[in-house]
Protein backbone atom coordinates (compact mmCIF):
# COMPACT_ATOMS: atom_id res chain seq x y z
CA UNK A 1 0.00 0.00 0.00
CA UNK A 2 2.85 2.41 0.94
CA UNK A 3 4.13 2.18 -3.11
CA UNK A 4 0.19 3.46 -3.96
CA UNK A 5 0.60 6.29 -2.10
CA UNK A 6 2.88 9.13 -2.97
CA UNK A 7 1.93 12.65 -0.95
CA UNK A 8 -1.07 11.47 0.33
CA UNK A 9 -2.62 10.56 -3.52
CA UNK A 10 -4.10 7.61 -4.54
CA UNK A 11 -5.45 7.12 -7.92
CA UNK A 12 -8.92 6.78 -7.81
CA UNK A 13 -9.34 2.96 -9.44
CA UNK A 14 -6.43 1.93 -6.90
CA UNK A 15 -9.27 2.91 -4.28
CA UNK A 16 -11.77 1.01 -6.33
CA UNK A 17 -9.24 -1.88 -6.24
CA UNK A 18 -9.18 -2.12 -2.79
CA UNK A 19 -12.78 -1.62 -1.54
CA UNK A 20 -15.04 -2.91 -4.46
CA UNK A 21 -12.80 -5.26 -6.55
CA UNK A 22 -10.95 -7.38 -3.94
CA UNK A 23 -13.83 -8.57 -2.74
CA UNK A 24 -15.96 -9.11 -5.70
CA UNK A 25 -12.95 -11.72 -7.28
CA UNK A 26 -13.02 -13.23 -3.73
CA UNK A 27 -16.78 -13.69 -3.44
CA UNK A 28 -16.76 -15.14 -7.27
CA UNK A 29 -13.57 -17.37 -7.33
CA UNK A 30 -13.31 -18.69 -3.66
CA UNK A 31 -9.59 -17.57 -3.12
CA UNK A 32 -8.77 -18.26 0.28
CA UNK A 33 -5.23 -15.85 0.59
CA UNK A 34 -5.78 -12.14 -0.37
CA UNK A 35 -2.04 -12.05 -2.55
CA UNK A 36 -3.90 -15.05 -4.90
CA UNK A 37 -6.39 -12.13 -5.87
CA UNK A 38 -5.05 -11.01 -9.07
CA UNK A 39 -4.12 -7.28 -9.92
CA UNK A 40 -3.24 -5.34 -12.70
CA UNK A 41 0.83 -5.39 -12.87
CA UNK A 42 1.93 -2.90 -15.57
CA UNK A 43 0.32 -1.27 -18.93
CA UNK A 44 3.24 -1.23 -22.49
CA UNK A 45 1.96 1.05 -24.75
CA UNK A 46 3.43 0.27 -28.15
CA UNK A 47 3.31 3.01 -30.82
CA UNK A 48 4.79 1.42 -34.52
CA UNK A 49 5.69 4.21 -36.61
CA UNK A 50 6.33 2.79 -40.09
CA UNK A 51 6.81 5.89 -42.05
CA UNK A 52 9.97 6.71 -40.12
CA UNK A 53 11.68 5.01 -42.60
CA UNK A 54 11.65 8.09 -45.16
CA UNK A 55 11.82 10.81 -42.29
CA UNK A 56 13.48 9.71 -39.34
CA UNK A 57 12.11 12.32 -36.65
CA UNK A 58 8.94 10.82 -37.50
CA UNK A 59 10.05 8.50 -34.79
CA UNK A 60 10.59 10.98 -32.15
CA UNK A 61 7.49 13.20 -32.71
CA UNK A 62 5.46 10.12 -32.07
CA UNK A 63 7.52 9.49 -29.20
CA UNK A 64 6.22 13.10 -27.77
CA UNK A 65 3.01 12.25 -28.22
CA UNK A 66 3.33 9.15 -26.27
CA UNK A 67 5.07 11.00 -23.98
CA UNK A 68 1.92 13.19 -23.71
CA UNK A 69 -0.42 10.39 -23.48
CA UNK A 70 1.28 8.49 -20.70
CA UNK A 71 2.70 10.67 -18.80
CA UNK A 72 6.50 9.12 -18.59
CA UNK A 73 9.05 9.13 -20.99
CA UNK A 74 8.94 6.67 -23.44
CA UNK A 75 12.00 4.51 -25.37
CA UNK A 76 12.32 4.89 -28.75
CA UNK A 77 12.44 1.47 -30.25
CA UNK A 78 14.71 0.41 -32.54
CA UNK A 79 15.26 -1.68 -35.46
CA UNK A 80 16.91 -5.19 -34.63
CA UNK A 81 18.00 -6.28 -38.26
CA UNK A 82 17.90 -4.94 -41.89
CA UNK A 83 14.69 -5.54 -43.99
CA UNK A 84 15.30 -4.58 -47.83
CA UNK A 85 11.82 -4.65 -48.37
CA UNK A 86 10.66 -2.75 -45.77
CA UNK A 87 13.65 0.10 -46.68
CA UNK A 88 14.86 -0.33 -42.98
CA UNK A 89 18.42 -0.55 -41.45
CA UNK A 90 19.70 -2.03 -38.30
CA UNK A 91 18.89 0.22 -35.63
CA UNK A 92 16.86 2.26 -37.51
CA UNK A 93 13.88 4.32 -34.78
CA UNK A 94 10.80 2.63 -35.99
CA UNK A 95 8.53 3.48 -32.90
CA UNK A 96 8.07 4.26 -29.29
CA UNK A 97 7.01 2.00 -26.23
CA UNK A 98 6.31 2.84 -22.73
CA UNK A 99 5.65 0.99 -19.40
CA UNK A 100 3.54 2.29 -16.82
CA UNK A 101 3.29 0.78 -13.40
CA UNK A 102 1.58 1.79 -9.98
CA UNK A 103 -0.13 5.61 -9.86
CA UNK A 104 0.57 6.32 -13.63
CA UNK A 105 -0.87 2.67 -15.13
CA UNK A 106 -4.22 3.35 -12.77
CA UNK A 107 -4.44 7.05 -14.27
CA UNK A 108 -4.36 5.72 -17.48
CA UNK A 109 -6.90 3.11 -17.50
CA UNK A 110 -9.24 5.49 -15.83
CA UNK A 111 -8.62 8.02 -19.23
CA UNK A 112 -8.82 5.18 -21.47
CA UNK A 113 -11.74 3.85 -19.91
CA UNK A 114 -13.69 6.82 -19.20
CA UNK A 115 -12.46 9.42 -22.16
CA UNK A 116 -10.29 7.33 -25.19
CA UNK A 117 -12.56 4.52 -25.78
CA UNK A 118 -15.71 6.28 -25.91
CA UNK A 119 -14.60 8.45 -28.73
CA UNK A 120 -13.20 5.90 -31.00
CA UNK A 121 -15.47 5.98 -34.11
CA UNK A 122 -17.85 3.32 -34.61
CA UNK A 123 -16.92 1.68 -30.96
CA UNK A 124 -18.59 -1.51 -30.06
CA UNK A 125 -16.72 -2.84 -27.53
CA UNK A 126 -13.47 -4.37 -27.22
CA UNK A 127 -13.28 -8.14 -28.10
CA UNK A 128 -13.43 -10.89 -25.42
CA UNK A 129 -11.13 -13.30 -26.67
CA UNK A 130 -7.98 -10.86 -27.03
CA UNK A 131 -6.13 -12.60 -24.35
CA UNK A 132 -3.16 -14.25 -24.89
CA UNK A 133 -4.00 -17.73 -22.35
CA UNK A 134 -2.28 -16.25 -19.21
CA UNK A 135 -4.44 -13.17 -18.20
CA UNK A 136 -2.78 -10.12 -20.33
CA UNK A 137 -4.99 -8.48 -22.41
CA UNK A 138 -3.96 -6.99 -25.99
CA UNK A 139 -6.11 -3.68 -27.66
CA UNK A 140 -5.50 -1.94 -30.43
CA UNK A 141 -6.19 1.57 -30.82
CA UNK A 142 -6.31 3.06 -34.20
CA UNK A 143 -6.14 6.80 -33.84
CA UNK A 144 -3.91 8.42 -31.12
CA UNK A 145 -6.16 11.71 -31.20
CA UNK A 146 -8.90 9.91 -29.37
CA UNK A 147 -6.92 10.89 -26.16
CA UNK A 148 -7.33 14.32 -24.82
CA UNK A 149 -3.81 15.36 -24.52
CA UNK A 150 -3.16 15.15 -27.45
CA UNK A 151 -4.07 18.42 -29.56
CA UNK A 152 -6.38 17.35 -33.20
CA UNK A 153 -4.70 20.65 -34.70
CA UNK A 154 -1.02 20.39 -33.67
CA UNK A 155 -0.54 16.88 -34.35
CA UNK A 156 1.56 15.76 -37.23
CA UNK A 157 0.25 12.36 -38.15
CA UNK A 158 -2.54 9.90 -36.83
CA UNK A 159 -0.38 6.81 -35.17
CA UNK A 160 -2.27 3.70 -34.07
CA UNK A 161 -0.52 2.07 -30.77
CA UNK A 162 -0.85 -0.92 -29.02
CA UNK A 163 -1.84 -1.02 -25.06
CA UNK A 164 -1.15 -4.34 -23.33
CA UNK A 165 -2.58 -4.71 -20.20
CA UNK A 166 -0.46 -7.47 -18.05
CA UNK A 167 -2.11 -8.88 -14.95
CA UNK A 168 -1.27 -11.06 -12.26
CA UNK A 169 -4.43 -13.77 -13.21
CA UNK A 170 -3.48 -17.56 -14.38
CA UNK A 171 -6.18 -17.41 -16.50
CA UNK A 172 -7.98 -15.13 -19.36
CA UNK A 173 -11.60 -15.97 -17.07
CA UNK A 174 -10.32 -14.50 -14.18
CA UNK A 175 -8.35 -11.62 -15.71
CA UNK A 176 -11.91 -10.89 -18.10
CA UNK A 177 -13.31 -10.96 -14.77
CA UNK A 178 -10.60 -8.72 -13.36
CA UNK A 179 -10.82 -5.70 -16.25
CA UNK A 180 -14.89 -6.33 -16.05
CA UNK A 181 -14.54 -4.93 -12.82
CA UNK A 182 -12.22 -1.67 -13.85
CA UNK A 183 -15.39 -1.34 -16.57
CA UNK A 184 -13.45 -2.38 -19.53
CA UNK A 185 -16.39 -2.82 -22.06
CA UNK A 186 -16.04 -5.61 -23.17
CA UNK A 187 -18.80 -6.77 -26.58
CA UNK A 188 -21.20 -8.81 -25.39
Amino acid sequence: MADAQINGYTPRLRKHYDEVVRSKMVEEFGYKNALEVPRIEKIVINMGVGESTGDSKKASVAAADLALIAGQKPVITKARKAIAGFKVRENMPIGAKVTLRRERMYEFIDRLVTIALPRVRDFRGLNPKSFDGRGNFALGIKEHLVFPEINYDKAEAVWGMDVIVCTTAKTDEEARALLKHFNFPFRQ
